[in-house]
């Protein structure tokens, strides 16, 4: 690696140049996990190295091997970890476990074929994972299996990945096991009887799909014509879609609270061209608040009840629900925030002694907070932010590290927050008093 430049020389434009990546994807990549992890300007601008770019053209070449980023950025991360330059590495090794040769459940009862299928998945067993679904598929309608044993293993699953009980690993390999089941379901739906297009998608920052694909599943055994784009969407993407397919409705999905600030951008757009919009994912289930900011029909928080709600709305319009305006305070904040978002994170990796959190680590979390803060911000309202932190902390505290971990980063992010901060990031910054007021997150309202 010594003869790889790695002066930060490079700004957003001549990396974009150089890779062919698009900037909201390269900001996305570096928000959500951490790579590249480019230099400051002193004016807060992104300044990238060779390496930085070698990185980036590593991390593209793995996804055209058909790999996910959050995959790949795993895999460097686990290279590293073994003393390996993912760089001078020919070609990544993956090492899987023969399968143990296991009988099939008997009863064949859904909780059963449930309970198998997770325990063949986390063994890496995938030929005994696939029996399993199929010897389903034999015994129930494909709406069943989808809902009653993949939808419910994968929640089971990602519960014990919280939990600190399922590897990330483990939980990424479930997941793309479902992934491709699905996919293939949809291909082999019967070709639509019903009039009218939707469009499916997950909004910029989205990459997860399940629900989504799941809904198109059964809108598409129910004979509706539904065209799928797949997770983090560009909005300019949607735009040319939206005038080629002209939709007679929309459907997004968002998990995540950054990710529902750029579904809200999506929804401006398709208010503007008066294209209706259906809408629904997890982080609206939670903060039910949320639904009053987005001009769009709610599908309710049971993924099963949403086709007959979605089939109404493509019966007859309806009138979208009231949403409240955003303040002006809120966007000034807003627009403040982001010059000062690199200066920020550059005194928190100096400042910040916190020996249970890995440089690496830091950057993740610095970037993740600084995300769902840019997106309270978007949303217009910062208590938005409780419930994330409160999963944060959940998480911490299952996977080993002490109680104090987000309390102490927490302040030293308010210490630097009151350093580079002015009165155009009041909003923020009476957040973080309130939060650390009470030495403990304060819970969304």
């Amino acid at each position: 690696m010594s003869n790889i430049r790695e002066e930060p020389l490079f700004n957003l434009k001549a990396v974009v140049q150089q890779t062919g990546l698009k900037p909201d994807t390269l900001r996305a990549w570096e928000r959500r996990y951490g790579l590249p992890s480019p230099d400051r300007s002193s004016g807060g601008h992104r300044l990238y190295s060779q390496h930085d770019i070698r990185i980036i053209k590593w991390l593209m070449a793995r996804q055209d091997e058909g790999m996910s980023i959050s995959r790949a950025v795993e895999l460097w991360q686990q290279m590293e970890a073994e003393g390996r330059n993912p760089l001078q590495a020919t070609a990544p090794i993956l090492t899987i476990a023969a399968p143990r040769p296991t009988s099939l459940p008997n009863s064949g009862t859904l909780a059963e074929l449930r309970a198998s299928w997770i325990e063949a998945c986390l063994r890496y067993d995938e030929p005994r994972a696939e029996q399993i679904v199929n010897q389903a598929f034999a015994l129930y309608s494909p709406e069943t299996v989808a809902i009653e044993l993949l939808q419910r293993a994968i929640v089971q699953i990602g519960e014990g990945w919280y939990e600190g009980n399922v590897s990330v690993q483990q939980e990424h390999f479930c997941s793309a096991l479902v992934q491709r089941r699905l996919e293939a379901l949809i291909m082999a739906a019967p070709p639509p009887t019903r009039p009218g297009r939707i469009l499916a998608a997950c909004p910029p920052d989205e990459y997860h799909v399940f629900g989504l694909l799941l809904l198109t599943l059964l809108l598409r055994r129910r004979g509706w014509e539904v065209i799928y784009l797949g997770a983090n969407v560009p909005i300019q993407q949607m735009e040319t879609t939206v005038a080629v397919v002209q939709p007679q409705l929309v459907i997004l999905a968002a998990q995540r609270l950054h990710s529902a600030a750029t579904l809200l951008d999506i929804a401006r757009f398709l208010e503007s061209e008066e294209v209706p919009l259906a809408y629904g994912g997890l982080i609206f289930n939670l903060l039910p608040d949320l639904r009053t900011r987005i001009p769009g029909h709610f599908l309710g928080e049971q993924l099963e009840t949403a086709p007959q709600m979605l089939e109404s709305l493509m019966a007859a319009s309806s009138p979208l629900p009231k949403t409240k305006p955003i303040p002006q305070q809120y966007q000034q904040a807003r627009d403040h925030f982001e010059r000062r978002e690199g200066l920020l994170e550059a005194q928190l990796s100096q400042t910040l002694d916190q020996p249970h959190l890995p440089a690496h680590r830091l950057t993740m979390v610095s970037r993740e907070l600084a995300s769902n803060i840019d997106a309270a911000l978007a949303l217009g309202s910062m208590d938005l932010l409780g419930y994330d932190l409160d999963w944060v902390q959940g998480l911490m505290k299952n996977h080993g590290l002490p109680q104090n971990t987000l309390d102490n980063y927490l302040r030293t992010y308010h210490q630097a927050a009151g350093q580079h901060l002015d009165e155009r990031g009041a909003p923020i910054l009476a957040w973080l008093d309130k939060l650390l007021a009470g030495h403990e997150p304060v819970s969304a309202q």
